[in-house]
């Protein structure tokens, strides 16, 4: 499995950690930048991951700002892309069981490493549950259509 990673100055710290625990987990993983604390625009990454997720050429994809908030928003602009933005351990397995987040998007102001890297471990081992969470997943593709 392939995930990008991508974040803003504000979710460095944290993307790097979750980029480390990937690979250990033996992932290939894109970076997507930044790759410096100098201060960029989150929806340049979110872009560009959400973009690698849409397109198939990453399985998945990790988004970080400083809240997760605007590089959320902004991933989310693109057709296909269910970011869902969590902050605790119910959020990230409810992200991947009932909404098939394929891109997790959080704040790396708002958790530590550890408490990240846990939330993208807990939704890389939820499943989706289908079933009538289709039905909803179906409603939201047909907004993306207009």
């Amino acid at each position: 499995m392939k995930l990008a990673v991508g974040s803003d100055h504000g979710g460095l710290e944290l993307k790097q950690a979750v980029a480390e625990m990937l690979t250990q987990r033996g992932l290939e993983v894109a970076d997507f930048g930044t790759l410096s604390d100098d201060s960029v625009d989150y929806p340049d990454f979110g872009a560009k991951v959400a973009r690698a997720v849409a397109n198939g050429e990453v399985d998945l994809g990790v988004v970080i700002c400083g809240t997760g908030i605007g590089i959320s928003i902004s991933a989310n602009k693109i057709p296909g892309i269910r970011a869902a933005l969590v902050h605790d351990e119910f959020t990230a397995q409810m992200a991947k069981e009932h909404n098939n987040a394929n891109v997790l998007a959080m704040g790396g102001r708002v958790l530590t490493p550890e408490q990240g890297t846990k939330l993208v471990e807990i939704w890389l081992d939820s499943e989706y549950e289908g079933g009538r969470h289709q039905r909803r997943l179906d409603k939201i593709t047909a907004l993306e259509q207009g």
